[in-house]
């Protein structure tokens, strides 16, 4: 079996859509520019809220919890149906197959209140084959504090489907166990407000650096005057505010509209082990390096060899396998970094040599052992 055609077949592909990859990235790759506060950091104390809650999906079409696998299903039905008045025996259960056990999540966002309405998540927790067409019933949201902020409550959009057979087969497009309630959930308790009262206000970054926080300063000392704000450390920056919470939201208003040019990222090459993508950060340079990378051929011939005996001759046909495995070591070529190489200049090196993706994280890592890569070579 010979693998060398369909391995150049693949290498070519990927050398080409390396090219394109990495051309694009030289092209986008520029002078920082300006960007809104509003884009580059946020208030601090002014986030969303993670809420979860459990409860029962009703209505569903023999597609529910195999209740003898998930007897908890059959214990939250009893439960609900005690508070509502109706007595189930105790040595009664239900096989039910309309109804599934289901995981609740939403996040409340900031200064919702109560009346407002907030998109939930429903996740089957038990055996249920499909939610499609179910109906989730009340069932209370509750913060990491443990107080309930939202009920909710609805029919569930799924956008997933499946069938199964009496024999076990079964057919299935995206996820029919989970689905989301467009406005499922009303909020019923509100989060304290982190704009009430006097006091500094923080802008926290979505990055760490130190040169971000010192142009931010500066450009809102710069429109309202000095002193206004100050750097606390590398994402964190105060803001004197006026004390009135009418006030404190106009003068938000115009601080996240405050325009500012970033500083650059750091020098970084992200390697993903796992698809081969290679990500080069515009500030990553080469010191003077030569590199010779060259590809390695394997083929195998896979045969029999078969042994027949004599006529007069005692013993039987042997059959043996026979395998055949050579290695070529294809011609490599040689390149040349200059030194301080920017990433135009790698690009077109790497372009000429026309390495693969696998090919380009052995070379960085090659570089970064000898010294010559000055950036940072992260693998995720």
């Amino acid at each position: 079996m010979a693998l060398h055609s369909n391995r150049t077949r693949l290498a070519g592909h990927g050398r080409r859509a390396l090219a394109g990859l990495l051309a694009l990235l030289a092209v986008a790759a520029g002078p920082a520019q300006a960007e809104r506060i509003k884009d580059l950091a946020q208030v601090g104390g002014v986030r969303g809220n993670a809420l979860v809650g459990y409860g029962l999906v009703v209505g569903l079409d023999n597609s529910g919890d195999r209740t003898s696998q998930a007897p908890f299903t059959v214990q939250s039905l009893k439960n609900m149906l005690s508070e509502l008045g109706v007595q189930v025996p105790a040595n009664v259960n239900p096989q039910l197959k309309n109804v599934a056990a289901v995981a609740i999540h939403a996040e409340l966002p900031p200064f919702a209140k109560p009346g407002q309405t907030i998109d939930v998540t429903v996740s089957s927790i038990g055996n249920a084959v499909s939610l499609r067409g179910g109906s989730l019933l009340m069932a209370p949201l509750k913060g990491a504090d443990g107080q309930v902020y939202a009920i909710a409550q609805g029919n569930l959009v799924v956008g997933g489907f499946g069938a199964q057979g009496r024999d076990g087969s079964r057919v299935a497009v995206n996820i029919p166990s989970a689905g989301r309630i467009p406005n499922g959930a009303t909020v019923e308790r509100a989060l304290p407000s982190v704009l009430d009262g006097g006091g500094d206000i923080t802008l926290n970054l979505h990055r760490n650096d130190f040169t971000t926080v010192s142009r931010m300063v500066d450009a809102i000392n710069a429109y309202f005057g000095p002193g206004v704000a100050r750097a606390v450390d590398g994402v964190t920056v105060s803001v004197a505010a006026p004390a009135d919470v009418g006030s404190r939201i106009g003068f938000l208003a115009q601080v996240e509209n405050l325009e500012l040019s970033p500083g650059s990222a750091p020098a970084k090459v992200i390697v993903n082990a796992r698809t081969g993508t290679v990500v080069i950060g515009s500030q990553v340079r080469v010191m003077p390096a030569a590199v010779a990378h060259g590809a390695l051929t394997v083929t195998i011939n896979e045969g029999v060899q078969v042994s027949q005996p004599g006529a007069l001759a005692g013993g039987g046909t042997v059959v043996a396998q026979n395998s055949t495995v050579s290695g070529t070591q294809e011609g490599s070529r040689m390149f040349r970094f200059e030194g301080g190489t920017t990433l135009d200049e790698i690009v077109r090196a790497v372009n000429e040599v026309g390495a693969a993706p696998g090919d380009l994280i052995a070379i960085l890592e090659a570089l970064r052992q000898a010294g010559a890569l000055r950036a940072e070579l992260e693998v995720i």
